[in-house]
C-alpha cells in the first residue's frame, strides 16, 4: 500500500502541475483565439473588420509576453529548483549634473521623474530579452503546452467515455484514465528543459547586460570618487587645516612674548602642543577613513577583528588566519563588513552579530548574521543596492535574507578567478 499512495501521491501532484503549465501556456493562444471569436462576430462583410480584434489579440500578447515568462521561471524554480536568468537590462543610475539636468544614460531631462519614466520606456522597448520572450510564448504552446496536456486531455477522455453507454466507448475511456494516471508524475517535467533551452539569455544578451552593468559601475564609482575628494577636502579644511593656521599664529605670537612675557609664551606653546596633537588626530582618523591601517599591514581578518571589538554590537569573528587577496578586494570586504554592521546597530536594532570569513572552492565568502528585527531590501539606489555594485566590480555577489523579524543573513562572495 505504501508505493501505491506514494505513486498515486505523485499523480495527484503531477495532474495539478500539468493543468498549471497547460494553463500558462495557453494564455497567449487563448487571446488569439478570443480575437478571432470576436472578428467573427464583429465581422459584417467589411473587409476592414479584422483591425479591432486583430488590435485586440496584438496588445494583449504585449501585455502577457513578460508575466508569462515570469511566471514560468517562478514555476521552473519552485518545482525544480532550477534557477533562470531572467537576463533584463536593469536600468542604470540617475543623475544630477551641476547644470540642474538629470542624465539618465540616455538622454538629459528636466527633473529626475522625467529622466526615470523616459529611461523606463527606453528599456522596455529597446531590451533584446522581448524578442526572447515572443519566441517562447510562440514555442510553449507547442511543446510543453502539448505534452502537459495529456493527462488532463486524458481525463476528460476518460469521463467522456465512461458515461457513454457503449462498451467500445467505455473501453476507450478506461485507456484514457490510464494513461492521464501513468504519464501525470511526468508530463509536466517537459517545462524545465524547454524553458531552459528558450528562456536563458543567449551570449549576446549577457554581452549586452554585462556592458551595461560595468557603465553602471564606471559611474558610480565616478560618483563616490568626487564624493571622497570632496569629504576629504572638507574635512582637511574645516579640521586639520583650521588647525595648523592656528598653530602657526600661536608659534607666531610666542616669538613676540618670548622676550617679553616668557609665562605667557608657554601657556601658548603648551597650547599649540594641544593643538598640533588634535591635528596630529584628525590626519590620522581621515586617513583610515581612506584605508584602515591595520586593513594595510595586518590583512582583512585582523581588520575585521579589529572593526568588531570596535563596533557597538556584540560581535564575534570566526575566520581563517591567513588570507592572501589582493588590496582592493579586501577594501571592499572590509567596507561591506563596517556598513552591514552598522546597519544592524542602527536600522535592525541589533544587540549581537556574527561574522564569518572563509574561503572555499567557490571563492572568498563572508558571511554577515545579525539578531535584529530583519526587513531589509535591496532597493534600487539603497545601501545594499550600491553594495553588490561593488561587488559586482570584481564578478562578486551579494545574498541578502532578511524576514519580517529577523535574523538578518548577508552572505558577499568574491570567485577565485578575481583573487
Amino acid at each position: 500500500m505504501g508505493w501505491r499512495g506514494s505513486w498515486l501521491a505523485r499523480a495527484g501532484v503531477g495532474f495539478v502541475r500539468a493543468c498549471v503549465v497547460t494553463g500558462v501556456s495557453l494564455l497567449v493562444p487563448a487571446v488569439w483565439a478570443a480575437g478571432v471569436v470576436l472578428w467573427i462576430w464583429w465581422w459584417h462583410g467589411d473587409r476592414w473588420s479584422w483591425i479591432v480584434p486583430f488590435l485586440w489579440a496584438s496588445i494583449g500578447t504585449i501585455a502577457l509576453i513578460r508575466p508569462v515568462c515570469q511566471m514560468v521561471r517562478s514555476l521552473v524554480e519552485k518545482w525544480t529548483g532550477t534557477v533562470i536568468p531572467g537576463g533584463y537590462r536593469e536600468p542604470g543610475p540617475v543623475t544630477r549634473l551641476s547644470t540642474g539636468y538629470w542624465w539618465n544614460g540616455h538622454s538629459y531631462e528636466r527633473t529626475s521623474r522625467d529622466a526615470l519614466m523616459d529611461q523606463r520606456w527606453r528599456l522596455r522597448w529597446s531590451d533584446p530579452a522581448n524578442r526572447r520572450d515572443l519566441r517562447f510564448v510562440g514555442i510553449i504552446p507547442f511543446t510543453a503546452g502539448v505534452v502537459a496536456a495529456v493527462p488532463p486531455a486524458g481525463v476528460a477522455g476518460a469521463v467522456l467515455g465512461l458515461l457513454q453507454p457503449s462498451p467500445v466507448a467505455r473501453l476507450a475511456g478506461v485507456l484514457c484514465a490510464v494513461v492521464a494516471v501513468g504519464c501525470a508524475p511526468y508530463a509536466w517535467r517537459i517545462i524545465e528543459p524547454v524553458a531552459a533551452r528558450f528562456l536563458r539569455p543567449s551570449p549576446a544578451m549577457a554581452l549586452g547586460e554585462r556592458i551595461d552593468e560595468l557603465t553602471a559601475q564606471r559611474a558610480d564609482t565616478t560618483v563616490a570618487q568626487a564624493a571622497e575628494i570632496r569629504r576629504i577636502e572638507r574635512d582637511l579644511h574645516d579640521g586639520a587645516q583650521a588647525r595648523l593656521v592656528a598653530l602657526g599664529m600661536s608659534l607666531a605670537t610666542v616669538e613676540r612674548l618670548m622676550r617679553t612675557d616668557p609665562d605667557q609664551a608657554a601657556e601658548l606653546l603648551r597650547e599649540a602642543r594641544a593643538g598640533a596633537a588634535t591635528s596630529l588626530t584628525e590626519l590620522r582618523d581621515l586617513v583610515r577613513g581612506i584605508n584602515p591601517p591595520v586593513l594595510t599591514e595586518r590583512g582583512l581578518v585582523d581588520a575585521v577583528r579589529a572593526l568588531a571589538l570596535d563596533s557597538q554590537l556584540e560581535t564575534a569573528v570566526s575566520a581563517e588566519e591567513r588570507l592572501n587577496l589582493d588590496p582592493p578586494i579586501e577594501s571592499a570586504l572590509y567596507f561591506g563588513v563596517a556598513e552591514l554592521l552598522t546597519n544592524a546597530a542602527k536600522h535592525a536594532r541589533a544587540t549581537r552579530a556574527h561574522v564569518s570569513v572563509v574561503r572555499d572552492e567557490t571563492g572568498v565568502v563572508v558571511e554577515v548574521e545579525d539578531d535584529g528585527r530583519g526587513g531589509a531590501d535591496m532597493r534600487t539606489g539603497g545601501g545594499l543596492d550600491g553594495l553588490r555594485r561593488r561587488l559586482a566590480v570584481f564578478d562578486g555577489t551579494l545574498e541578502v535574507t532578511s524576514p519580517k523579524g529577523g535574523p538578518t543573513h548577508v552572505r558577499m562572495m568574491v570567485p577565485c578567478e578575481s583573487l
